[in-house]
């Protein structure tokens, strides 16, 4: 009997090799004995582009041919890399004595992806065994080797998979095409995006709306804490406030409270991604590609992951580890010692195919110093926190304290509070930052710990204040942009969008995979794609902001495109299918309905009065959209501000622009669509400004100068073989 394992990347197979005893590579795969491990290389099958299906007309662009419903669906293969690696698999699987597969590609939705469109492309027929690890440690795979379920058991991760593939190519082809021809624009329509950039366009309409309003309040400083009066929209209220707290506070209530703040629970990804994004500016994939690196190191468990629990059968492993000091040591010396409690972090009900993240045992002997930066931040946040999970209690004197202040009609109550720490318990794990206070919310929250009310103070006794008595005046303060950090938790947390009451319940389930919109494993891609679309940038400080591309696609898209409950609907759906609760096929197909019917809302929105500024392709340099601003072709991360003498500087992205006249000749529209898609324009009449010689060449992007003319090797140019200007780049001003 001869298996053929096919794992997700060159990287997993050696793991599983190495796990199998070691072997010989050779020919695209690792003979192990009877077992041959070969790789994929993420997805090599794909859905095959509209344009790949012949007699539909879905090549061109028009409305005629919407809506593109293929019924028959096609697949393709990418040449180069895709189409070797897909021979490589192809002629270990049709080896002789070949009667097992075994899939070890990721233990996820789009890992089951991968290995059956590879297999049904292939056309293979064996039975196939799931190799289900959550960890690339050798005692990890061979456990797992041992205990290898038939794959057929996970049809329900496999059915869910190819539903969300396809629904989202329906949605997003008919929905990007069919808005983009109504409104003459590009433009990119998806289940999750939209949604999520409405939440973001929401949040920047609320800011952008919110008008300061004055305030002012009565300032008594007591030694060691602050009496502030209640806010006052009269000015001259809050002095009478202070003069009258001048002569004396009485003291009519002192309440004190311990607090119990129990430790934070294991990472899943998002919880991941929103804390070094919080804590250290990282962008969402930056985190995924990360962890990604560490888990096919072998350093830390696998990254997609929607659980913060384990089960009672991880439970030895994880005491293992917080007993490795070489953890503690380098990554969280301030653990050493600490009392641990690793049943807190123990949910059987709560794991639903993957644990959460944790490090590995081979952490523990790994040099630091040979991983990247990114990498030793998300490692030492990982071990961190798992030492913060089993820690006890934080515990907190909480004190708030009421007085007044005058009397008769003038009587004017204040109030102060603090916070003090009485057991760091598991908050010693992670050293106070600098910026630490800037991660508090509310200045209120600030105040309270940095002040100390004294343990002897009670009701009934009146207080003079230790200084003078003032007046704080203040601005009501809008809603707090979206960072990266605040969408993840947006995203996660959907159902504060959602009215029904069944939806929000199920999106509250954190048993379920149904929970927010899309997933741990996309979030940061979706993230990623608004921005390089143009519709969200970053700014200074980490917020992200729509821009007016964004706003206007908001506007004009239908209600149930932009709306979370739709895509929370269909994140639902398919967590039943996941679990056997529901018929792929009655899913799709309800999907698929919804899908052929956006061409005609498409077409309905032409009335809204909303011009979509025109997206003419991906920027050279950085990949995000160009627009047109004044007359020139810019990448839409550029932001300029004018200096004092009246000149423009960049400010912000990454520069590039094309200007309209080269050499003497304007581009036309059509040019820089055809020059952005990668192709090249031949154009007469170019004239060279330091002879004055005209010719004729042809002109291709450049990624750092705009553009450039390229010439054939027979003359060409009416001024000889090498005319003026030959293989030069325009310059900012348009000529060389």
């Amino acid at each position: 009997m001869t298996k053929v394992v096919i794992a997700e990347k060159r990287s997993v197979a050696r793991a599983v090799a190495a796990a199998l005893g070691g072997g010989v590579e050779r020919a695209g795969g690792i003979e192990c004995g009877d077992v041959v491990v070969t790789w994929a290389a993420g997805h090599l099958v794909d859905l095959a582009e509209p344009g790949d299906y012949p007699g539909r007309g879905w090549g061109r662009w028009s409305m005629e041919s919407l809506p593109i419903d293929p019924g028959e669906w096609r697949w393709r293969v990418e040449g180069g890399e895709a189409r070797a690696r897909l021979d490589a698999i192809r002629a270990a699987v049709g080896r002789d004595g070949v009667d097992v597969l075994v899939n070890a590609c990721d233990p996820d939705r789009e890992g089951e992806a991968i290995f059956d469109r590879i297999v049904r492309y292939l056309g293979v027929r064996l039975p196939v065994l799931r190799l289900w690890v959550a960890s690339l440690e050798e005692d990890a795979i061979r456990a797992a080797w041992e205990t290898m379920r038939p794959g057929v058991e996970y049809r329900g991760l496999r059915d869910a998979a190819d539903i969300r593939a396809k629904a989202d190519w329906l949605i997003g082809m008919n929905a990007s095409r069919a808005y983009g021809l109504v409104h003459d624009a590009r433009v990119s329509v998806g289940r999750v995006q939209t949604p999520t950039l409405a939440m973001v366009v929401g949040r920047d309409g609320e800011v952008e709306s919110h008008r300061p309003v004055p305030f002012w309040q009565a300032v008594a400083p007591m030694g060691g804490f602050t009496f502030m009066s209640g806010r006052e929209q009269d000015q001259a209220r809050a002095r009478l406030a202070a003069d009258l707290a001048a002569r004396g506070l009485a003291v009519t209530k002192v309440e004190r409270r311990e607090a119990h703040d129990r430790p934070p629970r294991l990472y899943d990804l998002t919880g991941l991604q929103k804390d070094m994004n919080r804590m250290h500016r990282m962008s969402a994939a930056r985190t995924l590609a990360a962890l990604q690196g560490l888990y096919e190191a072998g350093l830390a468990t696998y990254p997609r992951t929607d659980s913060r629990f384990i089960t009672h059968d991880d439970l030895p492993t994880l005491e293992a580890l917080l007993a490795c000091a070489p953890l503690a040591d380098v990554y969280a010396p301030a653990a050493r010692g600490m009392r641990m409690r690793p049943e807190l972090t123990v949910s059987d009900g709560r794991v639903a195919g993957h644990t959460a993240i944790l490090p590995t045992a081979r952490a523990a002997h790994a040099d630091p110093a040979r991983l990247d930066e990114d990498g030793r931040l998300v490692l030492t946040r990982v071990v961190r926190r798992m030492f913060e999970a089993v820690g006890d209690d934080r515990v907190r004197m909480l004190v708030h304290a009421h007085a007044r202040a005058g009397h008769g009609t003038d009587v004017f109550g204040f109030d102060a509070s603090s916070d003090e720490t009485l057991q760091a318990g598991w908050s010693v794990v992670e050293p106070p930052r600098a910026d630490e206070d800037a991660d508090t919310d509310g200045d209120d929250a600030r105040r309270a710990a940095r002040e100390r009310i004294p343990a002897n103070l009670r009701e009934g006794v009146t207080l003079a204040p230790v200084g003078p008595t003032g007046v704080h005046e203040g601005r009501t303060s809008p809603p707090k942009r979206f960072t990266e950090a605040t969408l993840l938790a947006a995203m996660e947390l959907a159902s504060r969008f959602v009215d029904d009451p069944g939806l929000k319940a199920a999106l509250d389930d954190d048993t379920s995979h149904s929970g927010g919109i899309g997933t741990p494993a996309t979030r940061a891609d979706v993230i990623e794609k608004l921005l390089r679309c143009g519709y969200l940038e970053r700014r200074r400080g980490g917020a992200l902001v729509s821009t007016q591309a964004g706003r206007d696609l908001v506007r004009v898209v239908d209600a149930r495109l932009r709306d979370v409950a739709l895509t929370a609907d269909m994140e639902q759906a398919l967590a039943q299918v996941e679990r056997g609760g529901a018929d792929p096929a009655e899913v799709m197909e309800a999907f698929r309905a919804w899908a052929v019917e956006i061409p005609s809302l498409a077409a309905s929105s032409r009335d809204v009065g909303v011009t979509l500024a025109r997206q003419w392709g991906p920027c050279p340099r950085c990949g995000a959209p160009v627009v047109e601003r004044g007359g020139v072709w810019t990448c839409s991360t550029n932001r300029s501000e004018r200096d004092g003498d009246g000149s423009w500087r960049d400010v912000e992205g990454c520069g590039w622009r094309l200007w309209p006249t080269l050499c003497g000749v304007r581009l036309t529209d059509a040019n820089v669509r055809r020059l952005l898609a990668g192709g090249q324009v031949a154009r007469k009449g170019f004239t060279s400004k330091r002879t004055g010689r005209r010719f004729d060449a042809k002109v291709a992007i450049d990624a750092r100068r705009g553009a450039r003319l390229v010439f054939d090797d027979e003359p060409r140019a009416r001024g000889g073989a090498h005319a003026p200007g030959a293989n030069r780049t325009q310059t900012p001003e348009g000529e060389e």
